[in-house]
């Protein structure tokens, strides 16, 4: 048996042991058989909770199948409820409101208006200069593809397709 854990545990153990001495011989036996009656008792009674539970949850399984219900959607089931609990918390409320007063400071602050007139300025200037760079490579693509150089490279490789293809044709026809 464990030792009483409370110093009230120890005197009530005291107190029965104390009764428990008083008793006679026969009338010790006699209330240990009731013990060990009483303990075979609850100890059956625990068993048929135990398979009673085990039947009930086996139950539940069943129906929460049938219905569709995964342990996957039970798991997210509470997690969104978890999450929205803790959304509605007062300390939740208060760590958002802290949250937007930072942000405002921070967005109205001097220092980051100017950081960001800077950075807004210098996309604009740096879309410029890629679109003026872009325009110029496209206009020198179209220059040279209306070149007569090109015109004869096209003219060189489409009529360089057109005697493979005769070629592959009259290969075929032989080893037909």
């Amino acid at each position: 048996m464990s030792e009483p854990t409370s110093p009230a545990a120890s005197v009530a153990s005291a107190d029965i042991a104390a009764e428990f001495a008083a008793l006679t011989v026969e009338e010790q036996e006699q209330q240990r058989a009731e013990w060990s009656q009483e303990l075979a008792r609850v100890e059956e009674e625990i068993v048929t909770l135990r398979t009673v539970l085990a039947s009930k949850t086996r139950h539940a399984s069943d129906l929460k199948r049938k219905l569709g219900i995964t342990v996957w959607k039970e798991i997210t089931d509470d997690m969104n409820q978890g999450l929205k609990n803790v959304k509605e918390s007062s300390v939740f409320q208060s760590v958002e409101q802290s949250v937007g007063n930072i942000t405002k400071a921070v967005h109205d602050a001097p220092i980051f208006q100017r950081t960001e007139s800077v950075l807004k300025s210098t996309s604009e200037k740096t879309a410029s200069v890629f679109g003026s760079i872009t325009s110029g490579i496209s206009s020198k693509f179209s220059q040279m593809k209306n070149s007569d150089s090109m015109r004869s490279i096209e003219e060189k490789v489409g009529s360089a397709y057109e005697n493979v293809k005769a070629l592959k044709r009259t290969v075929k026809g032989v080893f037909k």
